[in-house]
């Protein structure tokens, strides 16, 4: 008996060893064990399914982790409605603007190997914003007036927290300077990185750099930056610094033909139509696109946020510095920066280094800590990192204009299932 008992125990460590080193899914634990309750755990569930079905959405996959280990992760719906495919926990969704933080987080790996200061001009390094002007509209902004000179030039932080000047175009009150960016039809992914550059630095900015915070290609500004200074496509550089040494298999940006079967497909509550128009993940962009260009799975994601929380290192890897984490997870806007007429933080919020951060508890409509910070994307996937509760909420799917509709309400969700 007691040589069976030793043998037991050997197995078991066995397993402990197995969890702690083997595998790069986080541990499902009792979430009683972790401050949460099962019971409300459950009013989330019905929460998400409830919305969903309001909004005819065709599924999701959500995941709660706390204190790095997974509290609770669930799928709903369908991958694929028009061929009854179930939704799956390795389900790959188009993450759009979710990739802002991953490519944030590679310059800051470049940053921290010198390469580069943050306050450094960008045009030393992309020579086409130079010279950029600056439009000035008449008061009603339905007309461009005058185009003047940059008061200065263009940093790369101004790019990491969006005070570049840069736009979108198609975000916000359509005044005479966004509708300009529109007519210039500028695509992150249908034209090479070069071409990209050459078009979005011959378009007058919408505001004086770092006087006004805008939504906009920055990011992808920031993809092209890493390409010259590495001398590497930007799925490249991720692949060696981040995905390979986080074990981030499904993340890129395209899906090969081995995984097309796990490629969640689009919905537009508009018009409810399945499929909806998202970029086709099947084909090799020209541009790899920092500022919304990348696939990923529920699983892979969380393993970047679980890095991120742990200040730059996860399982044993370091990809960041915790000082450069801070610098990241700070505020980098300053009070008298203009927020126009579309500052997506909301209140409570400034804007970090790739991320909305929360300055204070109060003010915003959204439950959360102070220092949280989060960040979504144009399809509907969504993320935050809540340091002071070692909180990680994950919520993916491919649903246009959807993203605020179940973002809001899942924190709700998620945040009452706290406590027992």
């Amino acid at each position: 008996m007691k040589k069976y008992l030793l043998f037991g125990i050997f197995l078991l460590l066995v397993q402990l060893v197995i969890c702690q080193n083997g595998s790069d899914s986080p541990t499902i634990a009792i979430p009683e064990s972790h401050g949460f309750s099962s019971k409300r755990l459950n009013v989330l569930t019905e929460g998400v399914a409830r919305i969903l079905k309001e909004r005819k959405t065709s599924g999701a996959v959500v995941a709660v982790i706390k204190d790095g280990v997974l509290i609770y992760e669930n799928t709903f719906g369908y991958q694929d409605m028009v061929k009854k495919i179930p939704m799956s926990k390795n389900s790959i969704f188009r993450i759009y603007s979710m990739t802002k933080p991953i490519t944030s987080a590679a310059t800051m790996i470049l940053w921290e190997k010198g390469y580069f200061k943050l306050n450094d001009p960008v045009h030393l390094y992309l020579p086409e914003f130079k010279d950029m002007k600056v439009a000035l509209e008449n008061r009603s902004g339905t007309e461009i007036i005058d185009n003047v000179a940059m008061h200065h030039p263009i940093t790369i932080q101004d790019l990491l927290r969006h005070t570049s000047g840069l736009t979108y175009g198609f975000f916000g009150k359509q005044t005479a300077i966004r509708k300009t960016w529109n007519a210039a039809q500028i695509s992150a992914r249908n034209m090479s990185g070069a071409e990209f550059i050459t078009n979005i630095s011959s378009l007058p900015l919408i505001g004086q750099p770092g006087q006004r915070w805008e939504y906009s290609f920055s990011t992808d500004v920031l993809g092209r930056l890493i390409e010259v200074v590495s001398h590497q496509k930007l799925g490249d550089f991720f692949k060696e610094n981040i995905f390979d040494p986080l074990n981030m298999t499904d993340t890129n940006f395209f899906v090969p033909r081995e995984k097309l079967n796990r490629a969640a497909q689009g919905f537009d509550y508009k018009t409810s139509n399945y499929p909806t128009n998202l970029f086709d993940v099947s084909k090799k962009p020209k541009m790899d696109s920092g500022g919304g260009g990348l696939c990923s799975t529920i699983s892979d994601y969380a393993i970047f946020s679980q890095m991120l929380l742990n200040k730059g290192k996860y399982r044993g890897v370091r990809i960041l510095g915790t000082k450069t984490v801070e610098l990241m997870t700070a505020n980098h806007v300053a009070p008298d920066v203009n927020k126009g007429d579309l500052y997506l933080p909301g209140d409570g919020y400034g804007f970090g280094l790739g991320f909305a951060v929360r300055l204070e508890t109060g003010l915003s409509a959204f439950a959360g800590s102070k220092g949280d910070y989060r960040w979504g994307g144009l399809a509907g996937t969504g993320f935050w990192i809540d340091p002071e509760e070692n909180l990680i909420c994950l919520f993916m799917i491919q649903d246009i204009g959807s993203s605020g509709y179940l973002r809001d309400r899942f924190k709700a969700l998620v945040y009452q299932a706290i406590g027992q």
